[in-house]
């Protein structure tokens, strides 16, 4: 049974990178244009510095991963240059986006532009043994740390109502940097965080949904009337999930107990965000919910997007591979299925990014201000690599 879904993702992989190896680099003024139409058509030519970011990582992955092709190399060169040229303010803050010839056009005050901007320059340095990149990745790292715990350095001054918060997305992007650095580097600090984000997921988790909740109070108060605080991205949830699963593999000096209940957490959330998430209506999974019931400040909160189903179709195999049980093979089968007859392109190749509940298509773009070369290569690849050592035993 698995190998068709091997087949489909490696067809899937490579039309998928070939339609942003033809259409993406910018090859006069270097890095790439991610505002693609459904066949390739530039329709903004700003460079959205995160999507830089993400893209130099994707093909400098790609050639340590999957092919050594200069190729790709050279693709992830052309972004890297940009980047490194124009991405950075005077402060060594990111910019969020660039004009095409790379001024800078606009600033975000949160961090997660410069979180891959250092995740591109990591995966270039391993491609490359480039130890320029490793550092700037390293420095910028404890920096994006210190923005995350002090938003007024980005500029983001804490009001007096704002209670101290814990967001998913930050457990998740530190987690997400601390697994590729202890691959390259043996400092105990990146084991810490780690370490911080179980502790994190733990602290985000409702044991009664079995779902992973987006903010949570850093001290204990009832603030159940602000939306925020209701707020259930299912799709994140189960992104966290798998990077919980990730962070068990790097960490093999826990506790035999600790380590098999992180990962039971981590198989709970998955399925708990699949049974509260998932449209019985229309299948697919919704963007956003409100865990009160209320309306969603969202207007766009019962769309269907890509990326919640690129995740789940990797956590899923994944969760397969480490408990062998058939409840994850069943789950596979149906999001799949709704995956590829709503977002799928066989035509031009990658995914449809938006539909509407109903599962029509909204947009007919395969990118733009925050769709990029990113989340459907990525989970084609590390899929498939999971289903490889699947097959090999």
């Amino acid at each position: 049974m698995l190998s068709k879904y091997l087949e489909c993702y490696r067809q899937d992989l490579d039309a998928c990178i070939a339609f942003w190896l033809q259409h993406s680099l910018d090859r006069e003024y270097g890095g790439y244009f991610t505002a693609l139409d459904r066949d390739g058509t530039v329709y903004d030519t700003k460079k959205y510095m995160w999507l830089q970011g993400r893209e130099v990582w994707m093909f400098s992955r790609l050639y340590n991963e999957w092919e050594r092709k200069q190729e790709y190399l050279d693709a992830a060169t052309l972004g890297l240059h940009f980047m490194r040229r124009y991405g950075r303010d005077e402060q060594g803050r990111i910019y969020f986006s660039l004009t095409r010839d790379g001024k800078p056009f606009f600033y975000q005050r949160k961090p997660y532009a410069a979180v891959f901007y250092m995740l591109g320059l990591l995966e270039y340095f391993k491609a490359t043994g480039d130890e320029s990149c490793l550092q700037e990745s390293v420095d910028l790292f404890w920096r994006i740390r210190e923005w995350i715990n002090n938003p007024s350095l980005m500029g983001r001054p804490v009001m007096a109502g704002q209670p101290p918060m814990s967001g998913l997305a930050d457990v998740m992007v530190l987690a997400s940097m601390a697994i590729e650095l202890t691959q390259v580097q043996d400092d105990p600090r990146y084991r810490d965080v780690m370490r911080e984000a179980i502790a994190g997921v733990r602290r985000h988790y409702d044991p009664e949904r079995r779902i992973l909740v987006e903010n949570v109070p850093l001290t204990p108060m009832d603030i159940h009337e602000w939306p925020e605080t209701r707020m259930f991205i299912p799709g994140h949830s189960i992104e966290v999930a798998w990077f919980l699963l990730h962070i068990l593999e790097n960490l093999p000096d826990i506790p035999a107990d600790e380590q098999a209940a992180a990962q039971q957490l981590a198989l709970v959330v998955i399925e708990g965000s699949l049974e509260y998430g998932w449209d019985k209506e229309f299948g697919g999974l919704y963007y956003y919910m409100d865990l009160g019931g209320f309306p969603s400040l969202k207007l766009e909160a019962d769309m269907k997007l890509w990326w919640p189903h690129t995740e789940t179709l990797y956590a899923l195999v994944l969760a397969y591979s480490l408990t062998r049980q058939d409840r994850w093979l069943s789950w596979l089968e149906r999001v799949h299925q709704y995956s590829y007859a709503h977002f799928a392109d066989p035509e031009y190749g990658e995914w449809f990014g938006y539909c509407d509940r109903r599962g029509n298509l909204t947009h007919t773009c395969k990118g733009g201000n925050y769709k990029g070369c990113f989340h459907v290569p990525r989970f084609l690849l590390m899929t498939i690599q999971r289903l490889q050592q699947l097959q090999n035993g």
